[in-house]
C-alpha cells in the first residue's frame, strides 16, 4: 500500500505541476469561474523554501531534509504492524508530498505552487499530501495509538 499510494500522489502532484507550468498564466492568477475568485485563485509560485515559503533561499538544506525524511518513513514502515491502515496510508501520503517536492527542487532548483486560497499559503499537491499525512498520523496518535498499538505487537509471532 505504501508504494501505491505514494506513486498515486507522486504521479498527480507532478501532473498537475506540470500543466500549471504550462498552461497558467505567469504573473496573472486565475480562476476560470469568477465567482470563486474571492475564494481561490490559481498561478504558478516558486518556493525556494520550507513548508509554506518559510525560511526562503533554503532549497540545498530541504533537498537534504527531504531525503532525510524519506528514508527515516522507509526505515518507520517496516515497524508498522500490518492491520495499521490508518499509519501506513498517513506515511504513504507523506512520502508521496516529499518526495513530489524533491523532485522539483531537483529539476527546477525550488518547489512549484500553484494553489492559492488567499486565507492560506500557495501550496501544491505535495504539500496537501503532507498535511494531510501529519494529520491523520497526529489523530491515531492521540487518540488511537497506545492500545491498537500494543494489541497488535502481542499479536505478531516473535521472529527468532
Amino acid at each position: 500500500m505504501l508504494v501505491g499510494v505514494a506513486a498515486v500522489v507522486l504521479a498527480l502532484d507532478q501532473l498537475t505541476k506540470e500543466l500549471a507550468l504550462r498552461y497558467l498564466p505567469s504573473v496573472q492568477p486565475w480562476n476560470p469561474i469568477p465567482a470563486l475568485r474571492p475564494v481561490v485563485t490559481l498561478s504558478v509560485v516558486t518556493n525556494t523554501g520550507a513548508a509554506f515559503g518559510l525560511f526562503p533561499g533554503g532549497s540545498a538544506l530541504f533537498m537534504i531534509v527531504a531525503v532525510a525524511i524519506i528514508a527515516a518513513i522507509l526505515i518507520f514502515q517496516r515497524h508498522v504492524p500490518a492491520n495499521q491502515g490508518l499509519v501506513r496510508a498517513a506515511l504513504a501520503l507523506q512520502l508521496g508530498g516529499a518526495t513530489g517536492n524533491l523532485i522539483d527542487r531537483l529539476r527546477h532548483g525550488h518547489v512549484i505552487d500553484w494553489i492559492d486560497f488567499h486565507f492560506w499559503p500557495v501550496f501544491n499537491v505535495a504539500d496537501s499530501a503532507v498535511v494531510i499525512g501529519v494529520v491523520i498520523l497526529a489523530y491515531y496518535l492521540l487518540f488511537k495509538a497506545d492500545d491498537e498499538w500494543i494489541q497488535a505487537k502481542q499479536l505478531e509471532p516473535e521472529n527468532n
